[in-house]
């Protein structure tokens, strides 16, 4: 058994800290000052935000919602979102499975080799 006390872990703005990562899954803290946001991106993973401490503002899809600690929201694989502190607040993200599929961390070395060369052909 592992246990975390996510309240009192000793996480820095900009510094996420991994608790954990398996095939099944991959969890971390962070810590967001309020006005500081994940910009619009996506992840290769299904992604759920856990508000610990503060409060906090997602919006995907043209939808938009915000809650405080208890709050939860989900993510599927790829959608395009964001992630706003309303106050200073403290998540958890839990990204599964992990990684997901065409994540770098989940490419052959020739799967990589080929996506470095679609990328340079897109530029």
């Amino acid at each position: 058994m592992k246990t975390w006390d996510t309240k009192s872990l000793d996480v820095e703005p900009h510094h996420p800290e991994i608790l954990w990562t398996d095939h099944a899954a991959r969890v971390i803290a962070l810590n967001l000052r309020a006005g500081e946001e994940l910009g619009e991106h996506e992840v290769h993973e299904q992604a759920f935000v856990i508000v610990v401490d503060g409060r906090i503002e997602v919006e995907a899809n043209g939808e938009t919602a915000a809650g405080g600690v208890g709050f939860v929201a989900q993510f599927a694989a790829h959608e395009r979102h964001e992630v706003r502190a309303t106050e200073d607040a403290r998540l958890l993200l839990m990204l599964a499975p992990w990684p997901g599929d065409g994540h770098p961390g989940a490419m052959s070395l020739e799967e990589k080799q080929n996506a470095r060369e679609l990328a340079r052909e897109r530029r």
